[in-house]
């Protein structure tokens, strides 16, 4: 094979062997980072020092021991020593004068040498970072990506795939990025990218609508007023003189006992309690059905219960703008709390959780709404208690209060027309005000940590508390109008701080429908 070598000289290429193995160790040089071994990088650029660092040499005698030399097949100890030589000469040279001798030295090179050339860069220019990198550095590198890019790197090869899957806080940091909530127990390395799988589908079921399913529940005869749920078990409180308790899961009835008409109902494994709209309050065994206490006292329909058998407590919320309470074994009043001006429509039983000037943690408190205001009474303390504090959105009464309300022991929750109010129950501040201006008049289902469960007449709707921000919803049905809010409730409430991949699962809200029957709004299952 023949090329120009300068000016008026000819040179005569060693075998195709030689020049692919002088390329290689020539490119090696240009990188001294890639180098694979002391003795093929010194033997790299013998062939284009010869051709491009002395280019001008001519037919002289020595040039002419130099074709003589390239003309016949090379020793390989004498290639060695060449290449050693030649090494030294490019070592030498500037940067310019490397990229000009590579130049050279590509220009004269045929198919076999290029071929070998771009096998060889390929492997020296594409490094895996991700494989040569200590652990601790890959996982600090991939915190800074998000993560459907990681799931994309995960198609890269197995061993990324197997680096990015073990990088746990990076998946633990997309899943609470999601509202989800994490159990840093779980030592499993993997367990975390399927558990972002997981979240992102149901979030994107919640997007699109279809995270939810409907189902119906059949048996009252008349309409049905009242409803609570705990545990898988719904219990619904009819006109017709009746209360059942329902399975969520199957649809069946549990229980069915004649009853009073009822208003409000709340219960556990052994006792139903239900106030009445014939001003009475009655407890009920649910294995008998037999009435164990009538509590007389209330003259207006009584709207709201709550007890608590390790206090023997019931309160009780009636029309007369009073809150009554019980000895819940003896059926005796022991206190009527006054200074309601509208109809008492909620009454909740709650340990305390922060500590303020009025009370400390584990301390019970009572809360009792109506219209217009909320009022705070310390009734784990003394039975002839004060009311601490009245909470209300407007000092005229121009607004109106939901009658819903949440309180976990740290926080009151109310809606109004103005939207979402939030207190904190150790100042009594109100902490924020959420609004929905694209929605009006939003009621309350349910509020946690990361997510709200709003309603109004049209729909369902899923709010992100830290965006405040509406993310889903799901079309009701016309459903029964109640002023009292005793006609639908949430259901599960778990996942209102934060999903877990296992408390997505059950009843999310029921109400009930004209027709007497009870509308449901169940998770789906994941797909």
């Amino acid at each position: 094979m023949r090329g120009g070598a300068g000016r008026g000289g000819d040179f005569q290429a060693p075998a195709p062997l030689l020049t692919c193995r002088a390329l290689a160790v020539f490119l090696s040089l240009q990188a001294p980072w890639l180098r694979s071994g002391p003795g093929r990088c010194e033997a790299l650029a013998a062939r284009a020092c010869l051709v491009a660092v002395n280019p001008a040499r001519g037919p002289g005698p020595r040039g002419a021991r130099s074709g003589k030399i390239f003309h016949n097949l090379m020793e390989r100890k004498d290639f060695e020593t060449w290449l050693d030589n030649i090494s030294v000469t490019f070592l030498s040279l500037t940067d310019l004068q490397k990229n000009e001798t590579l130049d050279h030295l590509i220009s004269l090179s045929g198919a076999v040498q290029l071929r070998h050339l771009s096998n060889n860069l390929e492997t020296l220019l594409k490094r895996d970072f991700l494989k040569l990198l200590p652990l601790e550095l890959s996982f600090y590198l991939l915190k800074w990506l998000d993560p459907q890019t990681l799931l994309t790197c995960c198609l890269v090869s197995k061993q990324w795939n197997k680096v990015i899957s073990a990088c746990t806080e990076v998946w633990q940091t997309a899943c609470k990025n999601l509202g989800w909530q994490i159990d840093d127990s779980v030592q499993d390395a993997l367990h975390w990218k399927k558990v972002y799988l997981k979240a992102i589908l149901r979030m994107k079921q919640l997007e699109d609508h279809e995270a939810f399913e409907t189902s119906s529940l059949i048996g009252h005869s008349a309409r049905v007023y009242a409803l609570y749920y705990k545990d898988g078990l719904l219990c619904t409180g009819s006109d017709d003189l009746s209360a059942k308790l329902w399975d969520v899961s199957t649809g069946q009835c549990v229980y069915g006992i004649q009853t009073h008409t009822c208003a409000a109902v709340k219960f556990d494994e052994q006792k139903l309690v239900t106030g009445s709209f014939d001003n009475t309050v009655a407890c009920w065994e649910w294995s008998s059905g037999a009435r164990t206490q009538h509590f007389r006292g209330h003259t207006g329909a009584v709207f709201s219960v709550d007890y608590n058998d390790e206090l023997d407590i019931l309160v009780s919320g009636s029309a007369d703008f009073t809150v009554k309470v019980w000895a819940l074994s003896a059926g005796t009043c022991l206190n009527t709390l006054t200074g309601h001006t509208e109809w008492v429509t909620k009454v909740v039983l709650q340990k305390c959780k922060v500590k303020s000037l009025l009370h400390s943690p584990g301390d019970y408190i009572l809360l009792s709404a109506d219209k217009y205001e909320i009022k705070i009474w310390p009734i784990g303390r003394e039975i002839n208690c004060k009311c601490l504090k009245t909470l209300s959105v407007s000092e005229d009464r121009s607004i109106c209060l939901q009658p819903r309300l949440h309180f976990d022991g740290k926080y009151i929750v109310c809606s109004s027309a103005l939207g979402l109010y939030q207190w904190d129950f150790a100042s009594y501040d109100i902490l924020r005000v959420i609004k929905t201006p694209e929605i009006a008049n939003l009621a309350l289902l349910g509020f946690g940590d990361i997510f709200a469960l709003l309603f109004d007449n049209r729909y369902l709707y899923i709010m992100d508390l830290r965006t405040e921000s509406l993310i889903s919803r799901w079309p009701l049905p016309e459903y029964r109008k109640s002023k009292r809010g005793s006609s639908f409730l949430a259901g599960e409430a778990s996942w209102l701080n934060g999903l877990d991949g296992h408390n997505d699962t059950g009843l999310v809200f029921a109400t009930s429908m004209p027709d007497h029957s009870i509308h449901l709004v169940l998770w789906k299952e994941h797909g």
